[in-house]
């Protein structure tokens, strides 16, 4: 039986191997996805991706499938429910910043007609390839990435530093970061 390659990092749980096989990389479109994939990196910092993956369906009941007018929308009431929601991380600063976010992305949506013309603008609308032959050469951020986060915060977006932009880069494909050796790097 062959051994098919996979990207290291997502041998780690099955919950990553399935990201890994099934999502990451693959460039997305969206509008609504870019959000949930903007809004879970965020999440992340300084936590496990297998942490939020953990408790991606808990994010996609209580942001309301990550629908940007919804969470635009939500109040202080609707903070305080969250902070206690244990179906999510219980960060305030971090869910604000998710609804902030969002009021963000509509302003960029009238501006741009959406976010995903906004943000594949910035890799001139193809992914980046980066032809790694190992993980260890896959830098956490880029200038590219610096450039985007300081993008972002000028139109008002919060915790999106550097590494959290790139990262998503990586999880949305406007970076193929898949190792030459897996079996994905063909495929996104």
């Amino acid at each position: 039986m062959n051994k098919i390659n996979k990207c290291q990092w997502s041998l780690k749980t099955a919950l990553e191997e399935a990201y890994h096989d099934e999502e990451w990389g693959v460039p997305i479109y969206s509008d609504n996805k870019l959000f949930e994939l903007l809004s879970l990196e965020l999440c992340q910092s300084g936590l496990s991706w297998h942490t939020i993956l953990s408790k991606r369906s808990g994010y996609l009941i209580a942001f309301n499938q990550f629908d940007i007018e919804q969470v635009a929308s939500f109040n202080d009431d609707k903070i305080e429910a969250l902070v206690v929601d244990a179906r999510i991380v219980r960060h305030r600063a971090k869910i604000s910043a998710i609804i902030n976010n969002a009021k963000c992305i509509l302003t960029i949506q009238k501006e741009y007609n959406s976010l995903s013309n906004y943000l594949w603008r910035f890799v001139g609308n193809k992914p980046i390839v980066g032809n790694w032959a190992s993980e260890e050469d896959i830098p956490a951020s880029t200038e590219l990435s610096t450039h985007i986060s300081k993008e972002l915060k000028k139109k008002g977006f919060k915790f999106l530093g550097t590494t959290t932009i790139y990262a998503f880069m990586q999880s949305v494909g406007l970076v193929n970061d898949h190792t030459i050796d897996c079996f994905r790097f063909n495929q996104c």
